[in-house]
């Protein structure tokens, strides 16, 4: 259709498809974290028991670390506040998949 036209790849755009790639990463997990509370929900219910989900250190529970870690995953780790640095380092350990994708999209 178009015979003199030539493909451009740039970087934002590099850049953007793998930041995307590790939100998403992130969100499948976060999916995964509402399916296990709610099954856990489910059965202290049929026990007759109160659920308490397990908290992190900084007090997160697991679906609350996902959804709260959605705007660090974009910064670059040297402008992370303390707070994002202790949610990081409890997300990488927790989820080493999400450390790969974070380092290989950081890395571009």
């Amino acid at each position: 259709a178009f015979p003199k036209a030539s493909r451009v790849i740039d970087r934002f755009h590099i850049q953007k498809l793998a930041c995307d790639a590790v939100q998403e990463l992130r969100i499948k997990h976060r999916w995964d974290a509402i399916q296990q509370a709610n099954e856990e929900m489910e059965e202290a219910k049929q026990k007759n028991e109160d659920y308490a989900p397990y908290r992190y250190s900084n007090g997160d529970t697991r679906r609350e670390l996902l959804i709260r870690s959605r705007y660090l995953l974009f910064k670059s780790a040297d402008k992370w506040t303390e707070r994002q640095k202790q949610r990081a380092a409890i997300l990488f350990e927790e989820y080493p998949d999400i450390k790969k994708a974070y380092g290989l999209c950081h890395s571009l």
